[in-house]
């Protein structure tokens, strides 16, 4: 016994969105594991599991002190280098170390890894255990496991990706409905 023939368009309606919307959920699900580089920058050498300060106190400060203003709202950068997975600007070999960070933040940056400059204590007035606090803040924002989010640039590249791929989507539905229509359409006319 043959199938009807509006079987297997209807069939293949469905089943290529469902396709597509199957291999971006996996597609999806793939990001938004940890990738090996952040696992390999959350093990940081130099520290071992003792802080230079109070990680909480650090997180404050990161959100009053004004680093947010170049480092992200959540240490994946902007104008200054992400600090979550931390970028390794060249200049040290462990970018996690307690003494690099306390002295990157006491003496600031000019123009190393191809960033502009970093002022002196982040242009703010932080005490030196200001700057320890921070500094470990950073090292245990490192440490933790899971994904990290998305800076601002590469979250809009994201969405536009998920919305091409639903437009694309619902394109390919709409092209495959209208050929079945336009077939049911001419069997009944004819049939007349």
């Amino acid at each position: 016994m043959r199938k009807p023939r509006w079987l297997s368009a209807t069939t293949l309606a469905f089943l290529v969105p469902g396709l597509l919307v199957g291999l971006a959920s996996v597609a999806l699900a793939a990001d938004a594991s940890p990738s090996p580089s952040a696992s390999t920058s959350a093990s940081p050498g130099g520290g071992g599991g003792n802080l230079p300060g109070d990680p909480n106190k650090g997180q404050t400060l990161y959100q009053s002190s004004g680093c947010t203003t170049c480092h992200g709202a959540t240490l994946g950068g902007g104008v200054g280098p992400p600090l979550h997975p931390i970028k390794n600007l060249g200049d040290t070999k462990d970018p996690l170390d307690p003494q690099y960070l306390i002295s990157t933040i006491t003496d600031g940056k000019s123009g190393v890894g191809g960033y502009g400059q970093m002022p002196v204590k982040g242009g703010a007035s932080l005490s030196d255990q200001d700057i320890k606090d921070l500094a470990a803040f950073i090292i245990q924002q490192n440490r933790l496991k899971g994904p990290v989010p998305l800076a601002p640039g590469a979250l809009a590249q994201s969405t536009i990706e998920w919305v091409t791929i639903g437009v694309l989507a619902m394109l390919a539905l709409t092209f495959l409905l209208s050929r079945y229509n336009m077939r049911w359409i001419a069997r009944k006319s004819g049939g007349h």
